[in-house]
């Protein structure tokens, strides 16, 4: 009726406004404000939503209904809903299908990046694209995602004059970042400072980061030591025992490290809850909850099925083990140490005791007590430090002088602790002995029933010059290789 009267009797416009007002236009009107001045206010269409934050599976799940959705540990999902005990969740990588799973099945990443302006974690080419062509943002906007197709790989997208151009970082075996091949970068923050300055080869100016900001979480990890019983002592390390517990608001069996009384206050342990906050990655132990209301403060953890990796290869499941899984559970220590690597985190004392393992040979590092995170390539200790000399580069033993690289020779003893199905190293010999034979180049030889080209991998790991040792990306593909091959 509206449309009919305005087109044959348009004369009578007002007539048919006052029967039927038309919408109000909210884009470049005037608008009056108390004083009696007149503004001119322009509304501008909404942005895109922000990316909700990033998880990643933490177990496998298997769908039961045509509601969940089937997860491997590892994946990367957006979490856009949660519904009680379940979250819906989106995968980003592959099918990026949909739907719901346990909420504890899944944890929030808290990415090393996220402090940059410019980094802006798991949004998708188009999304990057929409939030650097809104008007909030001009020629020389950028920001910094994760790759669609690699997780491991990030993309650079800037916005030249009438167009976004996306650049893909890659990575190197080193771990390092790059454009192009010819001029490789330690960190995301070097490769964007270099390219801010030199940004002829890109086309387009880096001048600021993407307008739009993301939004975090806030911070939960305290929790009332009444929600947890303790069960079963597992053991007892430096600072305090370790129990298996029951959290009972989860109702999940845990892992309660609790501090002994003489060490409240220490900076080590602090250190050790700091890392332990702000570290994510399938291949480490995952922090639950810290209970620091009262003593003795509990730093809650998850519970691995067959404890440590040394107790394991003791037992008769661990001796039954062939080569090829022997070097699966090296390659999952090296995923994660390479993660550790990538964030300048020096663990310090990496072996057998300290890595965890779970059920179908899931292994994870944990023992983060002397865990340091450096700004430089090289950590100093004081002199009143405990050392695990048989685990320990020469270096580190010799002037205290800790980088990723003294990681790699405690790698390297790990590797043959598993091969030797988790004998001392340098058996017969104390510190001391050790230390003199190492002083005069001496190197533990192939293990019996050990391949020459699992020995090349350990002993490259032991390189009296540090630089010369390979790097974690470097042994997890490596190892990942040999793998594959063995299993042909």
């Amino acid at each position: 009726m509206e449309a009919f009267l305005r087109r044959y009797l348009p004369c009578l416009v007002k007539l048919w406004d006052w029967f039927w007002p038309p919408p109000v236009n909210l884009y470049n009107q005037n608008i009056g404000v108390p004083d009696g001045r007149r503004v001119e206010i322009s509304i501008l269409h909404s942005p895109p939503a922000q990316p909700n934050p990033m998880y990643t599976a933490l177990y496998d799940f298997q769908a039961r209904t045509e509601d969940e959705m089937s997860i491997k540990q590892g994946e990367t999902l957006e979490v856009i809903d949660t519904l009680g005990d379940f979250v819906r969740a989106k995968k980003l990588y592959g099918s990026t299908e949909s739907g719901l799973v346990p909420a504890n099945y899944v944890t929030l990443i808290i990415d090393e990046f996220a402090k940059n302006p410019w980094y802006f974690g798991a949004i998708n080419r188009k999304d990057a694209e929409s939030l650097l062509m809104s008007s909030a943002n001009a020629y020389g906007a950028f920001l910094v995602r994760i790759s669609e197709s690699n997780a491991d790989e990030y993309s650079l997208s800037a916005r030249n004059h009438t167009k976004v151009n996306h650049y893909r970082i890659s990575r190197t075996d080193n771990g390092d970042y790059c454009i192009s091949n010819q001029k490789t970068f330690k960190s995301l923050e070097d490769l964007i400072a270099f390219h801010k300055i030199q940004w002829q080869a890109l086309g387009v100016e880096l001048l600021r980061p993407c307008a739009q900001q993301r939004q975090y979480l806030p911070d939960s990890w305290e929790k009332p030591h009444e929600e947890f019983v303790l069960k079963k002592k597992l053991g007892e390390g430096q600072f305090g025992e370790v129990w298996e517990g029951l959290w009972k608001k989860e109702k999940k069996n845990v892992a309660i490290k609790m501090l002994k009384q003489e060490h409240i206050g220490n900076d080590e342990f602090g250190k050790e809850i700091q890392a332990l906050k702000n570290l994510h990655h399938p291949k480490l132990i995952k922090l639950y909850a810290i209970c620091a209301g009262k003593e003795p403060i509990y730093i809650v953890t998850e519970l691995m099925s067959k404890g440590s990796l040394l107790s394991f290869l003791h037992s008769e499941e661990g001796k039954a083990l062939a080569t090829p899984k022997l070097m699966y559970m090296a390659a999952q220590v090296a995923e994660g140490m390479a993660y550790l690597e990538d964030r300048k985190i020096v663990h310090r004392d990496l072996a057998a005791r300290n890595i965890l393992v779970g059920d179908e040979l899931i292994c994870k590092v944990a023992d983060f007590g002397l865990a340091r995170i450096i700004k430089d390539d090289i950590y100093l200790v004081s002199g009143t430090t405990k050392i695990p000399m048989k685990w320990t580069a020469p270096e580190a033993i010799l002037f205290q002088k800790y980088s990723i690289k003294s990681d790699i020779w405690s790698f390297g003893i790990l590797m043959y602790e598993i091969v030797t199905y988790g004998e001392m190293p340098y058996e017969g010999k104390n510190n001391k002995e050790v230390v003199e034979m190492l002083n005069l180049g001496y190197r533990m030889p192939c293990p019996v029933n050990c391949s020459s080209e699992v020995y090349t991998i350990m002993s490259n790991c032991w390189k009296e010059n540090p630089d010369d040792r390979p790097s974690f990306h470097h042994l997890q593909s490596h190892l990942h290789a040999f793998i594959s091959r063995m299993r042909k």
